[in-house]
């Protein structure tokens, strides 16, 4: 398989970048930009900027924070949150993302995973997917940052997002987010053996034994953002320590 990819996941509410706990009790961080452009420094492979609120009021803000940083990161960006149209899409990617992340709208609409991937490209339609577990090698999907049950199983709605042309899955543990406790790896498991698209583990990373296990499974990346955010490690540290145990990164 490809290398492991390193990817800052980076939340923002407003102007800020917040984080929290299982998507819950958000505390400011600083400035956004300010952030992106450290691990871009510090040699991370793309950037995540998810909108947390936007779906809750049918709109995305990070229009200005995106411009601010195509002007000044040479990686891939992914944007997320409150993007529900072929127009949401466009701005997005005119600002100067590369890719978008769906969750609410996809899930609403499924047909638009595949009016974006049939204009943009499979590699421009990133499923985004809040994963709760609700029993033994069962989740289901939320929406709104964790706050609304869809009823649908996670693993049977990646597979069939995948066939309407979803090109990668950012699928977020909300049970481990923020608690520094280890990624899901039964559930990264179940969805690496269902489908063959890049997934990307968010929520829970520790140690980059982590990294380790995940690969192992099958993901292709892992978004961090609580071991960053809060300077217990850097994003090089991580591919160093990746690096050691084997795994495959850009140094």
């Amino acid at each position: 398989m490809a290398g492991l990819r390193i990817i800052p996941r980076l939340d923002v509410k407003g102007s800020n970048l917040i984080k929290g706990i299982r998507l819950e009790g958000l505390r400011v961080v600083g400035d956004p930009h300010e952030f992106a452009l450290r691990y871009y420094a510090q040699g991370a492979d793309e950037i995540v900027f998810m909108d947390i609120v936007a779906s809750l009021y049918q709109r995305n803000n990070l229009t200005e924070i995106i411009q601010r940083a195509a002007n000044r990161i040479f990686i891939p960006i992914t944007v997320g949150g409150g993007i529900r149209s072929l127009d949401d899409v466009n701005t997005m990617l005119r600002s100067g993302a590369d890719k978008v992340a769906i969750n609410t709208a996809a899930i609403g609409r499924p047909q638009l995973i595949s009016e974006v991937s049939n204009r943009y490209g499979s590699q421009c339609m990133v499923l985004s997917v809040e994963a709760k577990k609700t029993a033994t090698q069962k989740w289901e999907a939320y929406t709104d940052n964790g706050r609304e049950h869809t009823g649908l199983d996670v693993v049977d709605w990646i597979e069939r997002a995948v066939d309407l042309g979803a090109g990668e899955v950012l699928l977020t543990a909300v049970d481990q987010e923020g608690t520094r406790k280890g990624l899901d790896i039964e559930l990264l498991r179940a969805v690496n053996a269902r489908v063959s698209v890049p997934i990307i583990a968010s929520g829970g990373f520790s140690d980059p034994i982590d990294l380790k296990r995940a690969s192992e499974v099958g993901t292709s990346a892992v978004a961090i953002a609580d071991a960053l955010h809060w300077q217990r490690t850097t994003v090089n540290q991580i591919k160093r320590q990746a690096h050691s145990l084997g795994l495959e990164v850009r140094l």
